[in-house]
C-alpha cells in the first residue's frame, strides 16, 4: 500500500519542483544581469592596491582608468593635500623631518653631468636644490651628497635634446651617507628605496649619484628585485666631463622615508608593511625559513663585539644558553657579518637573535617569523635602542626582550664610582651629547649577570617553544 502512495505522489512531487528550479535558474541570471548593468553604469572605486582597469561607460563616452597607469601610480606618492596641484602641473615634493622627495608625471629629462632634471611646462621656470638621501635632518651628512638641480617649467627655453630614451620614469637617489654601516644602509637607503619604487613592479630605472661599487655589489640581488633595467651609474654617464642626456616618461628625485627600520601602511604610497619588506628580503636573498617553527632545534646567534659594547664573560653567557638547551652560535668576524648572503642566511636559520646595542642588530629584519630578538640594553642608551632597534621589531612578526644592564654590570662604575652619579641617574642630563656618545657608546662594555640573565633567556626559550607550527 505504501509502495503504491509513494508511486502516485511522486508525479505531483516533480511538478511541483520544475517551476521552482524555473524560479531558481531565473532569478539567478537575472541577479548577474542586473550586476552586469550596476558595475557599467555605477560609480567605480578602485583600490590602492588594486591593478585592474576599470571600464566606465555612460552615454556619451566611454572612459578607461588604468591603475597600473603611470600618472596614477606617480600620484600615489604624492600626498592628498597636494594631489590637485599635481593633477594641474604635473609635479609635486613632499618634504618631511627625515626625506624629501619630489614627483612628476611629465616627460623628464636629466643631465647626468650636471646632475640637472628639466621638467619643461608651460608654467614660468623655476629651479630647486634637492640632496636625495632619507636623512634631511643631518645637516654635515648631507654635505656629502650631491645635490640635484630640478629645473621646471620655461618651455621657452629649449629642454636639452635626448642622448638616450627610457619609456619609464627614473628614481634618483645617493648612496653616499654612512656606507659601511649596515643600520644606515638599509634604513636610509635600502627601505626608502623600496619604499618608492615597490609599486612599479621593477619598471624604472635606477640613476644612481655618489655611486658606491662596495655598496653597489654588496645589495645587488636586492636592487636587482626593484628594477629591471640596467642601474644607471650618473658620475660613469657623464665620464670625460660630457654631458649625458637621458630622457624619461616621469621621475621620482629623492626616496620617501617612513620610519627608523620600518614601513607604514598608511603613509604614502599606502599600502606597504614591514612584514610584507621581510618577504620582499626572504625572496631577493633566497632565505629558507619563513617562520620559527620550521627550525628544528631551537638556536642562538650571539653577536659578539671586540671593541666597545663587549660582553666580556661571553663564555659564561653561552655556556648559560648551552644548558638551557640551545644550540649557540657566535659571530664576530666582521668578514662574515658584512657578506649580506651568508650572514642573512645564518640569522634566519636561527630562533633568537642577542647582542648589545648597535648596528648589527639591523640583522633582524632576516629572523623568521616569531623568532625572538634579545637586545643588552645598556647604561644611556634606552633612548636609541628601543628607537632603533626594540620597537621596530613589533612591526617585524619578532618578539623582542630587552635585558636592561644595571650600573653594577657596566664598565662605567668603576669609572664614576657610585650608581647614584648623575652619569647612571640622569644619561640624559649628565654630559653633553658629543661627551655622552662617547661615554655611554665607545667607552663602555659589559659583565653581564648571567643568573638575572638566564630569566631573560628562559622566556626567549618559552616564546619560541610556543610559537604555533
Amino acid at each position: 500500500m505504501e509502495k503504491h502512495l509513494v508511486f502516485r505522489l511522486t508525479p505531483w512531487i516533480f511538478l511541483l519542483v520544475i517551476p521552482l528550479l524555473y524560479v531558481d535558474i531565473m532569478w539567478g541570471k537575472n541577479i548577474r544581469f542586473e550586476q552586469r548593468l550596476h558595475y557599467i553604469s555605477s560609480p567605480v572605486s578602485i583600490s590602492s592596491s588594486s591593478a585592474r582597469k576599470m571600464m566606465i561607460v555612460n552615454p556619451n563616452k566611454t572612459v578607461e582608468e588604468n591603475s597600473d597607469s603611470l600618472h596614477f601610480l606617480l600620484s600615489r606618492l604624492v600626498q592628498e593635500q597636494d594631489l590637485k596641484k599635481f593633477r594641474a602641473t604635473g609635479f609635486s615634493c613632499d618634504t618631511q623631518v627625515y626625506s624629501k622627495h619630489c614627483v612628476t608625471d611629465r616627460a623628464t629629462q636629466i643631465d647626468t653631468g650636471a646632475m640637472t632634471v628639466t621638467i619643461p611646462t608651460s608654467q614660468p621656470r623655476r629651479e630647486a636644490w634637492l640632496r636625495p638621501y632619507a636623512r634631511q635632518e643631518d645637516e654635515i651628512l648631507l654635505k656629502k651628497v650631491t645635490p640635484v638641480k630640478i629645473v621646471l617649467g620655461g618651455n621657452a627655453t629649449a629642454p636639452p635634446v635626448c642622448d638616450h630614451s627610457h619609456g619609464v620614469p627614473a628614481v634618483v637617489f645617493s648612496t653616499s651617507g654612512f656606507i659601511g654601516n649596515v643600520f644606515h644602509e638599509i634604513n636610509e637607503i635600502i627601505i626608502p628605496l623600496y619604499i618608492t619604487t615597490a609599486i612599479f613592479k621593477k619598471n624604472v630605472v635606477l640613476v644612481v649619484e655618489d655611486y658606491r661599487p662596495s655598496f653597489m655589489a654588496k645589495y645587488s640581488n636586492v636592487l636587482a628585485q626593484l628594477t629591471s633595467y640596467e642601474i644607471l651609474n650618473a658620475a660613469a654617464a657623464a665620464a670625460g666631463n660630457r654631458s649625458s642626456v637621458h630622457c624619461f616618461s616621469g621621475a621620482i628625485v629623492g626616496l620617501k622615508f617612513h620610519g627608523h627600520l620600518s614601513l607604514n601602511a598608511s603613509d604614502i604610497p599606502r599600502g606597504l608593511s614591514t612584514l610584507g619588506f621581510k618577504q620582499f628580503l626572504r625572496d631577493s636573498l633566497h632565505l629558507k625559513f619563513s617562520h620559527v617553527s620550521q627550525i628544528k632545534k631551537p638556536t642562538v646567534m650571539l653577536l659578539s663585539r671586540r671593541t666597545t659594547r663587549r660582553i666580556i664573560n661571553e663564555e659564561e653567557v653561552v655556556g648559560m644558553m648551552e644548558d638551557l638547551g640551545f644550540r649557540v652560535v657566535v659571530v664576530a668576524r666582521a668578514k662574515v657579518i658584512s657578506n649580506l648572503e651568508l650572514f642573512s642566511s645564518m640569522i634566519n636559520s636561527c630562533s633568537v637573535f642577542v647582542g648589545a646595542h648597535g648596528a648589527g642588530l639591523t640583522n633582524e629584519l632576516f629572523l623568521p617569523d616569531g623568532a625572538v630578538m634579545v637586545q643588552v640594553d645598556l647604561v644611556g642608551l634606552e633612548w636609541a635602542a628601543a628607537t632603533y632597534y626594540g620597537n621596530p621589531a613589533r612591526g617585524m612578526g619578532v618578539h623582542y626582550l630587552r635585558y636592561k644592564v644595571e650600573p653594577e654590570e657596566s664598565s662605567l662604575l668603576k669609572i664614576f664610582g657610585s650608581r647614584t652619579h648623575q652619569a647612571f641617574v640622569d644619561p640624559k642630563g649628565a654630559f653633553p651629547v658629543h661627551v655622552g656618545r662617547e661615554v655611554y657608546l665607545n667607552g663602555q662594555n659589559v659583565r653581564i649577570n648571567v643568573e638575572r640573565f638566564r630569566e631573560t633567556m628562559v622566556e626567549a626559550m618559552s616564546l619560541v617553544r610556543d610559537e604555533p607550527m
